[in-house]
């Protein structure tokens, strides 16, 4: 047995025909990143139905994190795991799950290192389901729309964890919205105002990169900022409701409370203004504060009338109730677990859904409006979605005593935006 890279013991996809159909065959799993998120994708993809599922290789850059995923996944489904020389540590573990017979791989590490894991997944043969967002910087996203092309010719599948394009909540009120219930949309709101998250503290030698890793959701370079790791969901409402993505966005925003070292580089509120095609405007907020008024959800001001999207309702211009996604079916396709459930049933009907190009697009709104808040400048999609440059060249880092992308100053502190400058 080996350590350090080594074994140790929904809406508005596109849909394509495979030439094999899996049918009730055994659908092999494997898993990349075997955090919250990794762990709860594999459980939900192996208690799928209409064949068997198992998963046969696992993946994390730390030990920690792959022991307490296989603990809970094997206690989940003890007859459907079989890894026992098929689990991997290290930065380049990815390698070894997609050298395995994995029909399907979970990408679930942070979003910095998506587009290399998203093509070597590609290179491979694999299809494929990624957790959101799908890169981190407009060069990331280069990444994974030249790698699509190709999954696309392959016949490869490619989900991602935009789970509201799964909901039939959604897709029930945005087809009405297509189909023009309330007239052309003029304006839009989307918030996903909350409290935060977790803060791992520092450990005695414990590496810069180490440290940066585990907390990844406060480095740029890892995560995207929260607009783009978490208020995607909402953009990518907004994308799919606005049948495309905005053409420019200017916004402010920075770190009111969370102004230690402990929270990295990230903003803790962002308030964006994007503009799309045709003049429709979508105001966006999503704050990271104790303490304030908490708001999570996407609304659409139409010619005729109004949608909240979130709660399933439809309003004509008088404000009254028009149409409301029926109270017995709020649990029908509500929440992560059904992407598992689509992505497996498409593939066992022989058809292979795509959704890369969308998730890539709608990442970029949401690096858009980063960029946009980090500046304090308008930015056009066109020029920033060229951008060649990178926060950080995940390609060369494979092992945690290599330098990191960033480093803190003598005081602790790490480069942070300052909008005006630059």
């Amino acid at each position: 047995m080996m350590l350090a890279g080594g074994a140790i013991g929904g809406g508005n996809l596109a849909v394509a025909r495979a030439a094999h159909s899996f049918g009730s065959d055994t659908i092999k799993i494997g898993l990349v990143g075997c955090g919250a998120r990794g762990t709860r994708a594999a459980i939900e993809a192996l208690h799928t139905t209409g064949g068997e599922t198992q998963l046969v290789a696992m993946a994390d850059v730390f030990a920690d994190n792959l022991h307490a995923a296989y603990r809970t996944i094997r206690g989940k489904h003890p007859h459907n795991v079989d890894v026992q020389d098929t689990r991997f540590i290290g930065l380049e573990g990815y390698k070894q799950v997609f050298a395995s017979d994995a029909d399907v791989v979970i990408l679930a590490t942070p979003p910095g290192f998506r587009p290399q894991h998203f093509e070597a997944a590609v290179d491979a043969g694999k299809h494929v389901f990624m957790e959101k967002p799908v890169a981190t910087d407009a060069f990331g996203v280069q990444r994974i729309l030249s790698a699509n092309a190709i999954a696309k010719q392959n016949n490869l599948a490619v989900q991602v964890g935009l789970q509201r394009r799964h909901e039939a909540r959604y897709q029930q009120c945005i087809k009405r919205l297509h189909d023009g219930v309330i007239g052309e949309p003029l304006f839009a709101r989307a918030y996903w105002n909350g409290s935060g998250v977790w803060v791992r503290p520092r450990t005695k030698d414990q590496s810069e990169l180490d440290y940066q890793i585990r907390n990844w959701y406060y480095f740029t370079w890892l995560s995207g900022d929260h607009i783009a790791e978490q208020h995607i969901h909402n953009l990518d409402v907004i994308n799919w409701v606005m049948k495309g993505h905005p053409n420019e966005a200017q916004g402010q925003g920075g770190r009111e409370v969370r102004r230690g070292p402990d929270h990295g580089q990230i903003f803790d509120h962002h308030m964006v203004e994007f503009t799309y095609a045709g003049g429709a405007t979508l105001l966006s907020q999503c704050r990271h504060i104790k303490g304030c008024s908490n708001r999570i959800g996407e609304y659409i001001h139409g010619t005729k009338g109004t949608a909240d999207l979130s709660g399933g309702i439809l309003f004509d211009a008088n404000g009254d109730r028009i149409w409301e996604f029926g109270a017995t079916d709020v649990k029908a396709g509500r929440g992560t677990p059904q992407l598992q459930v689509d992505l497996f049933a498409a593939l066992r009907r022989g058809e292979i859904p795509n959704e890369a190009d969308e998730a890539a697009h709608s990442t970029m709104t949401a690096i858009l409006g980063r960029i946009a808040t980090y500046t304090g400048k308008v930015v056009h999609w066109d020029t920033a979605i060229k951008d060649r440059s990178r926060l950080a060249d995940t390609d060369v880092i494979r092992s945690l005593s290599d330098q990191a992308p960033v480093y803190p100053d003598q005081g602790g502190t790490y480069p942070i935006a300052i909008p005006g400058i630059g």
